[in-house]
């Protein structure tokens, strides 16, 4: 099973939709940035998710820090929503962190988390 770490603002809303989402398939986990990250560097957990007001500040520092910026992803920030073909193309090239603000967990989320179950389900 797919597991996801889940950190930052709004986590409980997150995780729902994240397992709304996933049907499933993926465990959503809450942590706080450090240890959520931490284990997605162990291989404890597959990805980290996290939403705060920047998108790429409190969201996905952590992140940056442990993983580096190569394995992170900031898919929102004010004023620039996400847009699909960028988280798809993130996940495909082995991003593990995604960051995004508040206002964009709604569209976010089911963004990536469809293209981690798309990229999960062609490597099987």
């Amino acid at each position: 099973m797919i597991k996801v770490n889940i950190g930052g603002m709004n986590t409980q809303e997150i995780k729902s939709l994240v397992e709304q989402v996933a049907e499933g398939k993926i465990e959503a986990k809450l942590t706080s940035d450090i240890s959520g990250v931490q284990e997605v560097a162990k291989g404890e957990a597959d990805y980290y998710i996290g939403a705060c007001a920047t998108g790429g500040g409190g969201a996905i520092a952590m992140a940056i820090a442990i993983l580096g910026y190569s394995k992170c992803f900031t898919a929102s920030m004010p004023g620039k929503p996400p847009r699909e073909e960028e988280v798809e193309k993130a996940v495909r090239d082995g991003k593990k962190a995604f960051g995004f603000t508040c206002d964009h967990v709604q569209l976010a989320v089911p963004m990536i988390v469809k293209a981690i179950l798309e990229t999960s389900s062609a490597k099987e």
